[in-house]
């Protein structure tokens, strides 16, 4: 221990900081959360927004569309008619897990484990060296 006292002192005070760092970062985040949760209630209407998706058309529906023209009827193969029953089907199902989702608590759970877990790693890291930053110097001053 004594013969890098230079190099242990940065060591511990930077991993003091890192731990300090985080424990900070984690709790302005969730207060961020707090904020955006209980006075700007708008903050997480963007989210809702880009939730929705738009229901793909595929390539060969799209030519044959364009190629019809005027006309209101489009002349499918089977095959082509089974990929559009599919997209349909594919799509009501979306719709429905999509429904039972609410977007906007979904991101503030995964907002508040990446949170919490910024916090859980910075503390112990912190508390860890810093008491062995306080025990050192009581240490030096006896």
């Amino acid at each position: 221990m004594e013969k890098y006292p230079l190099i242990r002192k940065v060591y511990l005070y930077l991993f003091s900081m890192v731990g300090l760092v985080l424990i900070i970062i984690g709790a302005a985040r969730f207060i961020d959360m707090g904020l955006k949760t209980y006075v700007f209630k708008l903050a997480y209407e963007q989210d809702k927004v880009n939730y929705e998706r738009s229901i793909p058309t595929p390539d060969f529906l799209e030519r044959k569309v364009s190629q019809a023209g005027d006309s209101k009827t489009v002349e499918l193969t089977e095959e082509e008619f089974d990929q559009v029953q599919y997209i349909i089907e594919d799509s009501k199902q979306w719709k429905a897990r999509q429904e039972a989702i609410n977007p906007v608590l979904a991101r503030k759970h995964k907002d508040a484990s990446i949170n919490l877990s910024l916090i859980l790693v910075g503390l112990p890291l912190y508390l860890y060296h810093w008491i062995t930053i306080r025990r050192e110097l009581k240490g030096v001053k006896s």
